[in-house]
């Protein structure tokens, strides 16, 4: 099998003496960085739709799994056999309506029972559950953070059941912030900025749209309006700074008017 050849190639990476230097020193710890940033590459693929760098990005994930496993067989502690077990048995574990006899009548049945099951498993561990928060991950993203949390409050009816309370909340921090600001007051600013974020976040899960993917997708809409702007400036010998704030607005929205 493929994934035999992957696994004997990071073998060999790790081999002392004769392996690669740079992936011989490397730890758990010392690769998080770069795991992470592979999870942010095979994204991007994604949202371009780029289907020859999604299998390359993959790939690069892959092989950091791979090299997580090959660090704790060295140490003993599991290996990627047993990686792929748990694996297996947790999703099998987790759909009896696909691998057993369960029946649930809606989505939301579904999704009551799998958070029971997460539940559940965690339990099982040393660490007590006491908070339907336990165990989400603070290394994400803040604003993937803000979102499953979120959601996971929501599951137990935690939650505005109409969406107008949402923009009224939005339009209460917004006047917060203002109120913070003309006080020059930086410190309750920064809060009731994060208050505000938080409001926003939870309109984008109300509507069903993943903050994290619409804050990237703005960016990158930004990034090519602005890179049109520097071109416009750039074909009259001008430099962005040359602009008055009214002529670089003008033209602003004349790229805006275009399609990106």
């Amino acid at each position: 099998m493929e994934i035999e050849k992957l696994l004997e190639v990071m073998k060999a990476l790790r081999t002392p003496v004769t392996g690669c230097p740079w992936d011989l020193k490397q730890t758990f710890d010392s690769i998080v960085p770069y795991t992470i940033e592979e999870v942010y590459e095979v994204a991007e693929a994604i949202e371009h739709n780029d289907k020859s760098e999604l299998k390359i990005e993959l790939g690069d994930l892959l092989f950091q799994i791979v090299f997580y496993c090959q660090l704790a067989e060295e140490e003993g502690s599991f290996d990627f056999a047993a990686v792929v077990t748990a694996i297996v048995e947790k999703m099998v574990r987790r759909h009896p309506h696909v691998f057993a006899d369960t029946v649930y009548a809606s989505e939301a049945e579904f999704t009551k029972a799998w958070e029971l099951s997460k539940q559940q498993e965690r339990k099982q561990k040393e660490k007590v559950t006491q908070s339907i928060l336990d165990g989400l991950s603070k290394a994400l993203p803040a604003l993937k953070v803000a979102q499953k949390m979120q959601t996971k409050v929501a599951r137990l009816g935690f939650d505005w059941k109409q969406i107008e309370p949402v923009y009224a909340k939005i339009d209460e921090e917004i006047a917060e912030v203002r109120q913070a600001a003309e006080n020059n007051d930086h410190q309750h600013s920064e809060e009731e900025i994060g208050d505000l974020l938080f409001s926003v976040v939870n309109l984008s899960r109300h509507l069903n749209i993943d903050a994290e993917n619409a804050l990237r997708k703005a960016s990158n809409k930004f990034e090519n309006r602005f890179r049109q702007v520097e071109s416009h400036c750039q074909q009259q010998h001008q430099s962005i700074s040359d602009k008055s704030e009214e002529e670089l607005l003008a033209l602003w929205h004349k790229i805006k008017n275009l399609k990106d």
